[in-house]
């Protein structure tokens, strides 16, 4: 007899799945009955909050969507803050919880994990929650998934299943096939893009998080109107060392600068969000007043108004409006305009964030085409603001959104396994890594080569200066930070530590070298 456990095994394979993530318990064996005998590996965190980052920078390596397998209550309210920051990014995302028996829920018995209303809670973070109740629901709740984070901005999804459901028979489940077409734009609206851009001048185009994986199309665009393009954080590595790129934050006011000065904005996949266009808060950012967004999200696109709207996947759209643009003859100044912006943005962040940003290069010049998967600490918030990296969705981290702490560490590892030929730095603070220290271990579980670079700066440094300049005394700020190396001696991983980032180059390509998990740790003043 198959049961709807070993089903569900069945069907993710089915829909392409090839790894999840999770820590079985009680409330999920019946969900691993098939597992072994499958061809989805399965990597065991050491908290469900690491689950869920894992499958996030899965996700966000691969271009598929990460799995997660959680037990009811605890596991999956561990999991919330990562399905969190996964809506925030748009990471598609899948968990599969168990929840107490059937007859029992709602009802307030006391029984092991249980929770008021647990697909009600889970309702306000995913994209979609959903209960399977008999075994002929199951392959509908999955390709419904799967459609989700085809045809829409994608973001976590949820389901679950009832203890007394998951051994029930599910015999002849067959996976339901959907056509999941490219969501195409409308030829009315890229014609009226098409006439905006025909009558500018100064033409920019923002490209984010959504456009990560059109670099061709986005060139060609680029090329043919010289319209200079300015990457947000989930859009860097796009478009590297191009004349035209300007792989620097919104919210410095160099690049806003270059935003009124044109005479229409082009926005690619991209919603606006205070921490990348107004992360001062200074209130300076404003929507250009002729404006052409691009998005596959028609919520989003109310949210913020736009001159012609372009309900679409990004190179989708953006091979359509390459096709029929006019290259006419223009001032071809888009060069300028962005090499203006580079340095003006550049001086703009000042010695310390630039001595922060060549810390980063440094990692970047040493491992070519690598994956950084950072944590909120000092490097990446420089880098943030100022950056250009060579792999396009190749730079992420949680410093921007939902802003969890703890990120790097187990997203690297999810990234890792995903795209295993390419180097991994997870780029971490003493303060964020110590969230999800134990991870070491599911890196050496994987095994995941991730090299975890510890800036050392013993401290929320971030936060003092930010209470500093507010005229608060600094409290809590400083928690100790263990010995970072004789923690990995522990685990079993090698470690190096250097004071300052000068010998930073050397030990990642001697880390690298070792095809293992290797930490080294910055000492800073």
């Amino acid at each position: 007899m198959t049961t709807i456990g070993e089903a569900l095994i069945r069907l993710l394979e089915a829909h392409g799945v090839d790894a999840v993530f999770g820590i079985p318990g009680v409330h999920t064996i019946e969900l691993y009955r098939g597992l072994a005998r499958s061809g989805i590996r399965h990597v065991t965190p050491r908290h469900e909050q690491g689950a869920g980052f894992m499958a996030d920078g899965y996700a966000r390596a691969s271009g598929r969507p990460g799995v997660a397998f959680v037990i009811t209550g605890p596991g999956l309210t561990n999991t919330i803050t990562a399905m969190a920051q996964a809506r925030a990014d748009s990471v598609p995302m899948l968990v599969i919880s168990g929840v107490n028996s059937s007859a029992t829920l709602g009802r307030g018995l006391g029984y092991l994990h249980e929770l008021p209303d647990q697909l009600g809670m889970m309702a306000k973070v995913a994209l979609s929650s959903r209960q399977v109740v008999q075994a002929a629901e199951l392959p509908g709740a999955i390709a419904e998934a799967f459609e989700i984070f085809a045809t829409r901005r994608p973001g976590p999804v949820h389901i679950e299943i009832p203890l007394d459901v998951m051994p029930l028979p599910a015999e002849g489940l067959r996976p339901l096939s959907r056509t999941l077409a490219t969501q195409v734009p409308d030829i009315v609206s890229i014609m009226a893009a098409t006439r905006l851009i025909a009558a500018s001048q100064r033409p920019l185009i923002l490209a984010g998080g959504g456009a990560k994986r059109t670099e061709a199309a986005l060139v060609a665009l680029a090329g043919k109107i010289d319209a200079p393009v300015i990457t947000t954080t989930n859009g860097r590595g796009l478009m590297h060392g191009h004349q035209l790129n300007v792989p620097a934050s919104p919210s410095l006011k160099a690049v806003r600068a270059l935003m009124a000065d044109s005479d229409l904005v082009i926005a690619v996949g991209t919603e606006f969000g205070p921490t990348d266009y107004d992360m001062y808060g200074d209130g300076g950012f404003v929507l250009p007043r002729r404006l052409i967004r691009i998005d596959i999200d028609a919520a989003q696109m109310q949210r913020r108004p736009a001159t012609v709207s372009v309900q679409a996947e990004a190179g989708a759209a953006l091979v359509a409006l390459a096709a029929v643009v006019d290259s006419r003859s223009r001032a071809a100044d888009g060069a300028d305009r962005a090499r203006s912006a580079r340095e003006g943005a550049w001086q703009e962040i000042g010695p310390d964030m630039q001595a922060q940003v060549a810390v980063v290069e440094t990692i970047r010049n040493a491992l070519p085409g690598a994956l950084i998967v950072g944590d909120s600490t000092q490097p990446v918030y420089a880098a943030n603001l100022y950056y250009d990296h060579d792999r396009p969705g190749g730079w992420f981290n949680a410093a921007t959104g939902y802003g969890a702490l703890g990120y790097g560490p187990p997203a690297a590892i999810g990234a890792a396994l995903a795209v295993p030929d390419a180097p991994v730095v997870c780029l971490s603070g003493d303060g964020g890594f110590q969230f999800t220290l134990p991870e070491l271990g599911a890196a050496l579980d994987g095994p995941a080569p991730v090299i975890f670079v510890v800036w050392n700066n013993r401290g929320y440094r971030e936060i003092e200066t930010s209470m500093l300049d507010a005229g608060v005394e600094p409290v809590g700020v400083s928690p100790v930070p263990p010995d970072f190396i004789a923690i990995a001696s522990a685990y079993g991983i090698a470690a190096e530590r250097i004071h300052g980032a000068a010998k930073l180059g050397p030990a990642l390509l001697g880390a690298r070298a070792t095809g293992r998990p290797f930490l080294i740790e910055i000492v800073v003043a």
